[in-house]
């Protein structure tokens, strides 16, 4: 009966949980703004890319 007292004072998993959930949560948050920043290196790069190709085409 102790041994079940002390697992229900135990709050070390309640505090890993938390913990994982704003792991989560900031994960979220990276995988967001790096999809938007992909976005834009990527129109960047084609824009270059097409810049590039026209000078060279002219020479």
């Amino acid at each position: 009966m102790k041994f079940i007292n002390k697992l229900r004072r135990n709050e070390e998993g309640a505090t890993a949980i938390e913990y994982g959930l704003i792991a989560a949560l900031i994960a979220v948050a990276a995988i967001t703004a790096m999809q938007s920043l992909g976005q834009e290196l990527s129109t960047t790069f084609n824009t270059t890319d097409s810049a590039m190709a026209t000078a060279n085409a002219a020479v």
